[in-house]
């Protein structure tokens, strides 16, 4: 039997009752209890979430990042402050736990360990798939590093668009995690002594033909995303900056002659097999594969100028909040189910008007987890809406 029948039969609900009920279930993820055991420099600490906006309010140091990194983590399964996942592990133990319970029904467990892989459950099920944790929890986080996005090299960009594909598509994670191991399993061969031999071409034939199906698909979600993700960007620019600015993002791929309109996984599929064919000499000399996603990168610009070699550091900071906004707008869209989020000492890095302007964009529809120092940053109405949490 549904779950909301038998809430039905059990609580006798009208159906008018009955239809609010199921609309707030689908309206969105709400994170109610949050666990954590040897996360970091927290030994011990659990909440009980009972308000839509949380503030963590503490002093430098304390491990307020560290908190929201664990409610990240629970979703990404991966951390943006992290080189490795032991990075994550109290210094003193050996194993990491997080735990969290959304909308008082799924109990999820993720447990990290020093040596072997991390698990995770569902309701004490253990998830053979991992990426399907997405479909209980998803977060957008942002934080005062996010910064490198829009001004730093281009693997900040590549993480960031990969983030926000996986959570439009989880089985995108598992297309990423094939092209890295065909990546590092190409160039192993071209270090061997295997590329010598006579058979070698139809090694390193066998190989474009696996990276150009897995790049072309990695291509064409991220090319995907970035065209929905734009006109949320645009309409956060705006907002934010007071302006008629006109705002571009471009993919800028290594994969030459495809029009921005072509879509045929076939013909995309065949141009990257030439130029994978075409830069074979030199990707032999030097062991490294130059020309896929993993070389690609994201172009904005301000009026058809570069944000990242030109704007100024105002107009990189209000790039980079539109970005997240909109990655927040664009995921409740087209889930139906708003994230979870997480704003990590980004409040210092905006003026008066702009914090402002945020804070009273969240935690209306979305859970949002705000960490701070000082009270000074909030108006009485957003503490008065707020759970205050204390470290």
């Amino acid at each position: 039997m549904p779950f909301y029948f038998s809430i039905f039969k059990k609580e006798n609900l009208n159906i008018t009752n009955l239809a609010n009920l199921i609309n707030e279930c689908i309206k969105k993820i709400f994170l109610n209890k949050l666990k954590i055991q040897n996360f970091r420099n927290h030994k011990s600490f659990e909440l009980n979430l009972n308000e839509q906006r949380a503030i963590v309010l503490g002093c430098n140091g304390i491990g307020k990042s560290n908190l929201l990194e664990s409610v990240e983590f629970l979703s990404q399964l991966r951390s943006s402050r992290a080189l490795s996942d032991k990075d994550l592990i109290n210094n003193d133990s050996d194993m990491a736990i997080v735990m969290g319970q959304i909308d008082n029904r799924d109990d999820l467990k993720l447990n990290l360990f020093r040596k072997g892989p991390k698990k995770i459950y569902v309701n004490e099920s253990i998830l053979k798939k991992q990426s399907e944790i997405k479909n209980y929890i998803r977060t957008v986080c942002f934080c005062s590093n996010d910064i490198d996005v829009v001004k730093s090299e281009p693997n900040y960009r590549r993480i960031w668009i990969d983030k926000v594909v996986s959570q439009l598509e989880p089985v995108y994670l598992d297309l990423i995690s094939r092209f890295n191991r065909l990546l590092k399993q190409r160039s192993h061969f071209w270090r061997s002594e295997n590329f010598l031999k006579k058979q070698s071409s139809e090694i390193i034939e066998s190989f474009d033909i696996q990276m150009s199906i897995v790049s072309t698909r990695i291509f064409r979600r991220r090319r995907r995303a970035l065209s929905k993700i734009k006109p949320y960007v645009e309409y956060w620019h705006n907002h934010l900056s007071k302006s008629k600015e006109q705002i571009g993002i471009n993919y800028l791929s290594g994969l030459q002659n495809i029009s921005p309109e072509e879509e045929e996984e076939e013909v995309i599929s065949k141009k990257i097999i030439e130029q994978l064919f075409n830069q074979r000499s030199i990707e032999e000399l030097t062991g490294k594969c130059i020309f896929g996603p993993h070389r690609d990168d994201i172009e904005f610009l301000i009026n058809n100028i570069s944000v990242r070699k030109y704007g100024s550091s105002g107009q990189q900071r209000t790039f980079i909040l539109a970005l997240k906004m909109a990655e927040l707008d664009l995921l409740s869209k087209t889930l139906n189910v708003p994230p979870i989020l997480i704003l990590d000492d980004v409040l210092a890095e905006l003026d008066t008007t702009r914090q402002n302007l945020l804070l009273n964009s969240v935690g209306k529809d979305s859970q949002c987890f705000i960490s701070a120092t000082h009270l000074d940053k909030f108006n009485k109405s957003c503490m008065g809406s707020s759970q205050m949490i204390y470290l």
